[in-house]
């Protein structure tokens, strides 16, 4: 699938914004299933500086700053990417045997993978989630269908709601009310990964929908998406997604790894002045023919 993905965060502002400092993590990624084949970040009014590096997941993120005066900030993200259907792995070991590679890593890649098992500051370790995660996780069960269990669970036992939550909201409390959106369904999943001591990283992106029926596509109806991925030892990171009860494919578009939301936050900043302000986004992911 090949795909034009345009992000466009609007701030309003009661009063002039004298300098903001931003950066963004809004490119997507390249991985063994997804190339980036063009990005571009427009934002009105025009930087002082814009310059980009990679963060230490390897995300490449967008710095840009304003020095002058102004009451309205328009930042827009422009991409095209070409997403490949992953190999679903044949077979994956006992759950664990990763739990175990990663208590004295000797590898480069469980090094790697050895980060994504602490807790940070959206996620929690607690014997309340490890025990949650064991009626999927049983002895010696292969580590891929151990957590599309979980997966499968979390999806039948907690509801969908962008009212029950805010972009604050404590796993515990996701926990106690069963009710969230993707964030809090993927920031609880990590949680019962890890507390049963296996890796699992957060993945921001977005998810290609379609319309009901007989309906146009509505321009800006997507939104942004968040899944999780965990590591299974030789055969790499599996995404999963708890929203929707899958395992992502060329319908998922990925943006950034981190280990949790906090670490890749599509747009984050700080400014002077500007008093009380409003913000809106709006995502749009249509799909491209690969002559365009």
């Amino acid at each position: 699938m090949r795909y034009r993905i345009t992000h466009t965060t609007k701030y309003a502002y009661q009063e002039p914004v004298s300098v903001c400092q931003n950066k963004a993590h809004l490119r997507p990624r390249d991985t063994q299933h997804q190339s980036c084949q063009d990005f571009r970040l427009l934002t009105v009014p025009d930087p002082l500086e814009l310059n980009s590096r990679l963060d230490y997941f390897g995300n490449k993120i967008d710095y840009f700053s304003l020095h002058t005066p102004h009451n309205n900030l328009s930042v827009t993200a422009t991409s095209v990417v070409e997403v490949a259907e992953p190999t679903p792995p044949k077979e994956s070991p006992p759950w664990e045997e990763i739990a175990q590679q990663v208590v004295a890593p000797q590898t480069e890649e469980t090094i790697r993978a050895c980060l994504f098992r602490f807790p940070s500051e959206f996620t929690q370790l607690d014997e309340e989630y490890a025990d949650y995660a064991r009626a999927s996780f049983t002895p010696s069960r292969p580590i891929i269908e151990a957590t599309q269990d979980l997966t499968n669970r979390i999806y039948e036992e907690f509801q969908y709601d962008s009212r029950a939550t805010t972009v604050s909201t404590p796993v515990a409390e996701v926990f106690a009310r069963k009710a969230g959106v993707c964030q809090d369904f993927a920031h609880l999943q990590i949680s019962c990964l890890r507390s049963l001591g296996l890796p699992a990283r957060y993945v921001s992106g977005y998810l290609r929908t379609e319309p009901p029926p007989g309906k146009e596509k509505l321009v800006g109806a997507d939104e942004s998406h968040a899944w999780l991925s965990v590591f299974t030892g030789e055969s790499g990171w599996v995404d999963f997604d708890p929203t929707n009860d899958v395992i992502p494919s060329t319908d998922h578009i990925t943006l950034a790894y981190g280990r949790d939301y906090g670490d890749v936050c599509p747009l984050q900043g700080v400014f002077v002045g500007g008093g009380n302000h409003t913000l809106t986004v709006s995502v749009d992911v249509s799909q491209l023919d690969f002559l365009d």
